[in-house]
């Protein structure tokens, strides 16, 4: 992995004035960057083309985004964004992630167990109503407060049509301002088309986040409505692809940056969130690497996860890399001077907004004392299986379900229930001895961090290893059994007190000690900094008002850029890949070994066709899956990754090294219609 050194050494003037500058930005759709875009590429997009872009993109409510490509309902997204439904949808004689899926007719499409499908509708400014509804109020105050008026504005936006309609209030700007989003709301979710997993992930961990490439990332699901395919609004495919010097857009779904953070809030996510949850994730990877390994159904079983994980690894030590840089750290505190001088400098603004910043400076310490527990306990890292989640929601559901909405976790509000339904009677596959062997590894973990004298670890461990305790947990549940679940929680807290199931007395057992930390946490942690958050906010709209985008929320964004390589070290990286590269860099040994279907048809391909892509497109996590379309709004490409320089995107970007990387639509046109032989699907693609 590269130091980002000159990454950083390039960014101090912007860091230091926080404005965006070239092709940075990841923008809301009721305030795009149109002068930017006129100044600089002489465009302007149109209502339509905008109405467009927002309603043929979508987001997957479990993470990553996708579009219409089609009037009846066809999505695009990619291959590793569906891996949950391919796993869930295979069986040890049937792998559809390792081999691939193909349908032909509508009546081969299969149901995905647990997708949902995101379309927004509209955006509504609520930052009045949430401003009167918590002003002057702190603590535990303060939480209740937004939650109950972010459930009375969630409940009247989705009505009587809780099963199609999903609104969520959204923050953001650290809290300047909040925003009502409506969105259409598909689970009826079915499986077209995916490529092997050996195509989709070609290169694997070592490849990931580099250039060149070579994976055909893509996926294609179908939307239905009625038991019939969805009549959507869509972007036009264009077989051809963009060129180089293209304008190019990506409209997706980035989950979480921040570039707005204090230096405070940076330190406290350094100390006490990358750095636990990036040794978490290495030893994670070591189990499910040995777990893989012993055999090749064990291997199809973690598949998913370890792919997860390894991702998630790479990118946890990236943005430790970024955050231990002297450079961004220096530039970071001197904007926050800057901005502190601004506020002290004016008698009134100091009375308004006070000195934030030193008590931002307070949450480090203490989610040194609260996090352990409460990561251990309610983020579940100590209970790594699929069953407690499970047996988690369903011990919670009688108990929230029986207050007021406005006083439930915001898991379990009216608005949410639709989609945590979904995900609890989803016909999910489990694995007995996989989840034995990732529970008996995190409750060694909780052991380790809570104490072998804890009283907690006594009660679930007593005098066994965790070893027994997570083959009894999990060969003594019947929770993989979806009518044994539907029956917990139609029979409310009656049933699940009465229940003798061993994964449900574990989440019974953990749940009051879970509960207070997460109250806790959100007391002393969340509610300092969501009133200091929204007190520096509120100090830099007072200067510079809506200049900059919000950071990421995972909800839809635009961001402009060109088809451009860089200069690695003095060597240029040409923007393009073809399937003669893809050829060349095959070993015939994973991860660089080609599906023998890639081997045997590749005198049916054009081999100079372009395959991957870079572009200035400002991208990070949750924009996998987003299309990436021209001046016309016809789909280009579709994003599956960025380059090395962008891991630390999260906080910083610099359109001179930061690249997205895409299938170009060449490559995926060329790859169904030629070496699937699908041509149903590749006609519709090209026909709409």
């Amino acid at each position: 992995m590269l130091a980002p050194k000159r990454l950083l050494a390039l960014l101090l003037t912007s860091l230091l004035l926080g404005v965006a500058h070239a092709d940075e930005g990841m923008w809301t759709f009721d305030n795009l960057p149109l002068k930017q875009l006129r100044e600089r590429y002489g465009f302007t997009p149109s209502q339509d083309w905008q109405t467009l872009a927002k309603h043929a993109s979508l987001r997957l409510a479990q993470g990553c985004s996708a579009s219409f490509v089609s009037a009846n309902g066809l999505v695009m997204t990619n291959h590793h964004c569906s891996e949950p439904c391919l796993t869930q949808l295979s069986s040890p004689t049937r792998d559809y992630a390792a081999n691939g899926f193909s349908a032909k007719r509508e009546e081969e499409e299969l149901k995905c167990p647990d997708v949902e499908l995101n379309q927004l509708n509209s955006i509504s400014d609520v930052t009045m109503r949430v401003n009167a509804a918590t002003a002057g109020k702190l603590g535990s105050d303060l939480i209740k407060a937004q939650r109950a008026i972010a459930s009375k504005i969630e409940t009247e936006c989705v009505g009587a049509a809780g099963a199609n309609v999903r609104c969520d209030v959204v923050t953001l700007y650290e809290g300047g301002r909040y925003a009502l989003y409506k969105y259409r709301r598909y689970q009826d979710v079915r499986l077209v088309f995916a490529p092997e997993s050996a195509i989709a992930d070609f290169g694997g961990d070592p490849d990931n986040f580099n250039f060149p490439r070579y994976c055909l990332d893509v996926t294609f699901m179908r939307a239905y409505v009625d038991g019939k395919p969805a009549s959507t609004e869509y972007f036009k495919f264009d077989k051809a692809g963009p060129k180089a010097g293209e304008l190019v857009f990506v409209v997706g779904n980035p989950g979480d940056s921040q570039r707005a953070d204090s230096l405070a809030q940076l330190a406290n996510l350094r100390a006490n969130f990358l750095t636990p949850f990036a040794s978490y994730e290495s030893e994670l990877r070591g189990v499910l690497w040995q777990y893989g390994n012993e055999s090749a159904e064990h291997a199809r079983q973690s598949h998913d996860e370890r792919l997860y994980t390894e991702n998630a690894l790479k990118v946890f030590m990236g943005q430790l890399e970024a955050l231990n840089d002297p450079d961004l750290l220096r530039a970071k505190e001197e904007a926050d001077d800057r901005l502190r001088a601004w506020v002290k400098s004016d008698p009134k603004r100091a009375a308004k907004y006070g000195d934030p910043w030193s008590a931002l400076s307070t949450i480090a310490q203490i989610n040194a004392e609260i996090l352990p527990r409460y990561l251990m306990l309610e983020e579940g890292l100590g209970f790594d299986t699929d069953l407690f989640p499970l047996a988690r929601t369903l011990v919670r559901a009688p108990v929230e379900r029986n207050k007021p909405d406005a006083e439930r976790l915001p898991e379990y509000r009216e608005a949410n229930l639709p989609a945590l339904q979904q995900s609890t009677f989803a016909a999910k596959p489990i694995y007995p001895e996989f989840d034995a062997t990732k529970l008996a590894w995190s409750l060694e973990k909780l052991r380790q961090v809570l104490g072998a004298d804890d009283p907690l670890v006594h009660k679930i461990l007593g005098t066994d290893s965790p070893q027994t305790v997570a083959a009894r947990l999990v060969n003594g549940s019947n929770l993989g059994d979806v009518a044994y679940r539907r029956q917990l929680w139609e029979g409310g807290a009656n049933a699940i007190e009465a229940s003798d199931d061993p994964v449900i007395k574990l989440a019974r057992l953990v749940d009051p000690e879970s509960r207070r930390f997460r109250k806790e946490h959100e007391d002393r942690v969340e509610a300092v900094v969501t009133k200091n958050s929204q007190l520096i906010a509120h100090a830099k709209f007072e200067r510079e008002g809506t200049a900059n985008y919000p950071d990421a929320t995972f909800t839809l964004r635009l961001s402009y850029g060109v088809v451009k390589g860089w200069d690695e070290q003095g060597a240029p990286v040409p923007p393009f890949t073809n399937f003669a590269g893809l050829y060349a860099r095959a070993t015939g040994s994973a991860p660089f070994k080609l599906p023998q279907s890639w081997i045997d048809g590749k005198a049916r391909l054009n081999l100079e066709a372009h395959y991957n892509l870079v572009s200035t497109n400002d991208v990070i996590g949750g924009n996998s899956g987003s299309p990436l379309i021209d001046r016309e709004g016809h789909v280009v490409g579709l994003i599956f990754d960025g380059n090395i320089h962008s891991i630390g995107g999260n906080f910083i970007y610099d359109s001179r090294l930061n690249r997205a990387i895409a299938v170009d639509a060449a490559a995926i046109e060329e790859s169904i219609r030629n070496m699937y032989g699908n041509a149903v699907l590749a006609d519709e693609l090209v026909a709409g």
